[in-house]
């Protein structure tokens, strides 16, 4: 089977260019599974009730987050929506789930959003809270998005679950890394999608305004870029009866 996951999703012009060009990734590369980071989906960041519909109607199967899954005021309303997912390591209490498992008749997939902690929020221990998930799922086919900003603790993890999970791919950093590859023979990793949005840009902001921001360190309000839109995403190829990833492949599009 194939699974595609797209890497995070910015703003009008990411929601844009996911509409027009997602449908025919999956014709062309014979997906099974989609699964899209749409944490910064909404303009002006975020994730609403709209753009996680138009990320659905899109041809998305499973929506994950991160940091900022709870920055709009809707967020509440966004996370009972079937299948959208908020890390899995929020304390008890916080709305919404972290792991779903689509039933797709004799196949099961689970997938897992997690969060790291270097450098962001302090919430609860990945890896302590990935060791509690994994004993509930029954299905060998479980793929984490792991939403992380440390390179090392993105590596760490993938180790860690190396041989009790298909994949783990990184988000959050928007920019897509060089270092697809299977971990111990069994589980696909990537360090980092990528992103789909504005390629000309920083991490999907105008760039005069974010290189005001790393210049004088006063605070800037961010506008989405709208130029040169592309999509980042990885093709994982897996055996349904095993879990185990045959293949990781970097996708790039751009018009």
């Amino acid at each position: 089977m194939r699974l595609l996951f797209v890497g995070d999703v910015v703003g009008y012009i990411g929601c844009a260019f996911l509409w027009d060009n997602l449908k025919q990734i999956k014709r062309d590369h014979k997906v099974d599974i989609i699964a899209v980071n749409g944490e910064n989906s909404a303009v002006g960041n975020g994730i609403t009730k709209k753009s996680a519909e138009h990320i659905f109607n899109s041809g998305a199967d499973v929506i994950t987050t991160g940091n900022h899954a709870f920055k709009r005021k809707e967020c509440n309303e966004v996370f009972t929506m079937p299948n959208i997912l908020r890390p899995i390591n929020f304390p008890e209490g916080v709305q919404g789930r972290g792991v779903t498992v689509l039933d797709l008749g004799k196949v099961q997939i689970a997938v897992i959003n997690l969060m790291g902690i270097s450098f962001m929020e302090p919430i609860d221990n990945p890896f302590f809270k990935i060791d509690e998930v994994l004993k509930t799922i029954e299905t060998p086919n479980i793929f984490v998005d792991f939403h992380a900003e440390a390179t090392a603790e993105k590596k760490s993890m993938g180790y860690y679950l190396a041989e009790r999970v298909t994949a783990l791919v990184g988000t959050h950093t928007h920019v897509q890394t060089n270092d697809s590859q299977i971990l111990c023979g069994h589980t696909g990793y990537i360090t980092d999608i990528g992103m789909t949005g504005s390629e000309e840009s920083v991490i999907g902001v105008e760039i005069e305004l974010a290189i005001s921001r790393q210049k004088y360190h006063t605070p800037v309000q961010f506008k989405e870029a709208t130029e040169k839109p592309f999509l980042n995403a990885v093709l994982i190829e897996f055996d349904e009866k095993t879990g185990i990833c045959t293949k990781i492949q970097k996708i790039i599009k751009r018009n």
